[in-house]
């Protein structure tokens, strides 16, 4: 697959590729219109704070940002010969302290564009804040994001019923959280994109954290309860191996079938924790094709007849 980067290092375009390039440049969009909900005190500036000696998956750097106090959308649009109308809001992970914004946001965005899919990198709130829930900001931020994405789905040529989460690690708990809290928002409604459901059509959990109860040993952590009548069609992947523990799956895909929601999970016995898309020739590297195989089994690649394709 070439990525947008692929295509500028060329270095020579077509007048036609120039145009459809241009037409695919991402968009971002302010998340909220004035100071988030329950934002008091000031941040330092949003900053890159990955370190020579921080991990680097399949040999590559992963960039990760902090003090992240002003959310954004930021919209990747497939190509139109190939675009389904599916939209999915990509979260990245990073233990609700950092966001992995490349190699669980922009090189997921390049996947996502492949088969499609309209990928929109979510720039939720970090690090925690102090005398809240870990996941009350980014959730009240994920739940905002859906909202004013169903709101503008026709100006941004979006299916408003074709809009799923993918999230990684504690991004996926965030989608997790957001798969079971749509009756009511977790924030004073600020505008008529609040009015709209927030729920997402569909999610996608890979390696995901801190879905275990933390007060027992079996079970899920009670704001991530699956409910029938609420919480989406769900994939799930993840590695054995996985520092995060393999239980953080399990458990919700357990919860999943109980409740009667559809769900596919996929384990793998080798990968670890933090790979995203790359190939790190570990069995785990490969959930993008078994990801892919779900959307297109449930029709979510199927083309829209209203985008005009056959």
């Amino acid at each position: 697959m070439m990525t947008r980067a692929s295509f500028v290092a060329v270095g020579v375009f077509s007048l036609a590729t120039t145009a459809a390039l241009a037409a695919a440049e991402p968009r971002v969009i302010p998340l909220w219109p004035d100071r988030p909900p329950g934002e008091t005190a000031a941040l330092p500036p949003e900053a890159d704070i990955t370190t020579a000696d921080d991990r680097q998956p399949a040999g590559r750097r992963v960039t990760r940002i902090s003090n992240v106090s002003h959310p954004t959308l930021t919209i990747y649009p497939p190509d139109p010969a190939i675009d389904t109308r599916t939209a999915v809001l990509v979260c990245p992970g990073g233990g609700y302290a950092r966001l992995a914004i490349d190699i669980e946001g922009t090189e997921v965005c390049d996947w996502l564009n492949s088969i499609g899919v309209t990928g929109i990198i979510l720039k939720y709130r970090v690090p925690r804040r102090e005398g809240v829930a870990q996941h009350l900001p980014p959730a009240q931020d994920a739940q905002r994001a859906l909202g004013l994405l169903r709101h503008r789905a026709p100006e941004l040529g979006l299916d408003p019923h074709r809009i799923g989460i993918i999230g990684f690690s504690a991004g996926a708990h965030v989608a997790g959280v957001l798969s079971t809290h749509q009756d009511e928002r977790l924030y004073p409604t600020v505008d008529a994109a609040d009015r709209v459901s927030c729920r997402p059509d569909f999610a996608m959990l890979i390696y995901p954290g801190y879905f275990t109860a933390r007060d027992r040993e079996f079970g899920i952590a009670p704001e991530v309860a699956v409910a029938a009548d609420k919480t989406p069609p769900t994939f799930i992947a993840m590695a054995q191996d996985d520092p995060v523990r393999v239980e953080n799956a399990l458990h919700y895909y357990l919860a999943l079938k109980q409740a009667g929601v559809p769900a596919e999970m996929h384990l793998y016995p080798s990968g670890g924790h933090g790979f995203g898309l790359r190939a790190t020739g570990e069995p785990a590297a490969t959930w993008p094709a078994r990801a892919a195989d779900w959307l297109r089994a449930s029709g979510w690649l199927k083309r829209d007849p209203a985008s005009g394709a056959n």
